[in-house]
C-alpha cells in the first residue's frame, strides 16, 4: 500500500507541477508529500525530480518512471472499474480520436451529451484525418470509417457509411462527365494526402479496386475537400453524410455511380485490453443508441 501510495503522489507531483498543488489536491500538507518522495526515491536508489521551492523537473530517470507509473495506475483503474461494470457510475479519463469532419458534426456533440449524463468522467477528444496510434498516444477509442485492416484491435460497428465521387456542376459544365475510370486521368482529383496514397476504391467487373489519382491540390482535412469540390476545383471521393445536403440541394452531383464501392461502416475500434473500461464500453453503446435512432441520418 505504501508502494502505491508513493506511486500516486510521485505522478499528481508530476502532473501539477509542484508538491504545494499536489498537497493541495489530496488535502495534506505539503510536508507530507515531500515525504513519500524521499521514501520512494530511498526505495529505487534513484533520484526522480529536481525539487525547488517553486517547480520540480523530471531527471531521465523519473522521466521513464512517470511514463510507466503513469500506465499502471490508468491500468489499475481499468480493472476496477470492469470488475464494477455492473455500477451506473463511469468515471475516469476517456480518450477519443475520431476524423475531423465526421468527429465535429457526429461525435462531438454526443461526447458532450454522454459526459453531462457521467459528471465524474472527464473526456479528451482528438480530430484529425491522421490515423493515430491507439496504443502509443493512449487513445481509449478511435472512430474509423474503412475497412479495418488491423487484427489486434477490437471493432464495433456503429453505421454504415458510402463514398461517392462528386463535383460542382460548373466544374463538369466546362471539363466534361468522367464516363470510365480511366477518365479520371483526365480530371483534377482532389486527394486527402498522404492517408489516401491507395487511391480511390471503385466496384469493377464485381471486383474491388483501387485507383490512383492526381491533381493540383492536395489537403491532408477532409473539409477542405469538401469546399474545393463546391468551388469548382475538381472532382472528390467524399462520404455521403458529409456530401448529403448539397447533394440535394444541387451544389454537387455524383459521376461514375455504376463503379461505386460497397459501403464503408462506421466503426470504433480500441485496443485489444483483457478489461475494457466501463466508460469505454459505455459510450461505444451511446454512439451505437444515437445512430441507430430513426432518422438519424436523414
Amino acid at each position: 500500500m505504501d508502494a502505491l501510495k508513493q506511486l500516486q503522489t510521485f505522478v499528481s507531483v508530476v502532473n501539477l507541477g509542484s508538491l504545494s498543488a499536489a498537497a493541495r489536491a489530496e488535502g495534506v500538507v505539503p510536508a507530507v508529500i515531500g515525504r513519500r518522495l524521499d521514501a520512494l526515491e530511498e526505495r529505487l536508489g534513484a533520484k526522480l525530480l529536481v525539487r525547488t521551492t517553486r517547480r520540480v523537473t523530471l531527471t531521465q530517470e523519473g522521466a521513464a518512471f512517470f511514463e510507466d507509473g503513469q500506465r499502471i495506475l490508468a491500468d489499475l483503474a481499468d480493472a476496477e472499474a470492469a470488475v464494477g461494470s455492473g455500477s451506473a457510475r463511469v468515471r475516469g479519463h476517456l480518450r477519443i480520436s475520431a476524423p475531423a469532419g465526421f468527429g465535429r458534426r457526429h461525435v462531438a456533440p454526443h461526447v458532450a451529451t454522454f459526459q453531462r449524463q457521467h459528471p465524474e468522467l472527464r473526456v479528451t477528444l482528438d480530430l484529425s484525418d491522421r490515423l493515430v496510434d491507439l496504443a502509443g498516444e493512449r487513445i481509449d477509442c478511435a472512430i474509423r470509417i474503412s475497412e479495418l485492416a488491423d487484427s489486434s484491435l477490437v471493432a464495433v460497428r456503429l453505421a454504415e457509411n458510402r463514398r461517392v465521387v462528386v463535383a460542382a456542376p460548373s466544374y463538369l459544365s466546362t471539363r466534361g462527365v468522367p464516363q470510365t475510370l480511366d477518365d479520371l486521368d483526365r480530371f483534377e482529383c482532389l486527394s486527402l494526402g498522404a492517408s489516401q496514397a491507395r487511391g480511390w476504391t471503385f466496384k469493377q467487373d464485381g471486383e474491388l479496386i483501387s485507383r490512383k489519382v492526381s491533381g493540383v491540390l492536395e489537403c491532408n482535412d477532409g473539409a477542405v475537400l469538401h469546399e474545393w469540390a463546391l468551388a469548382g476545383y475538381g472532382l472528390a471521393w467524399r462520404s455521403l453524410w458529409e456530401v448529403k445536403d448539397d447533394l440535394t440541394d444541387g451544389r454537387l452531383v455524383t459521376v461514375l455511380d455504376g463503379y461505386a464501392s460497397p459501403d464503408y461502416p462506421v466503426y470504433a475500434v480500441m485496443p485489444q485490453r483483457k478489461h475494457l473500461p466501463q466508460r469505454v464500453r459505455r459510450f461505444v453503446d451511446h454512439l451505437k443508441t444515437a445512430y441507430g435512432a430513426v432518422g438519424y441520418w436523414d
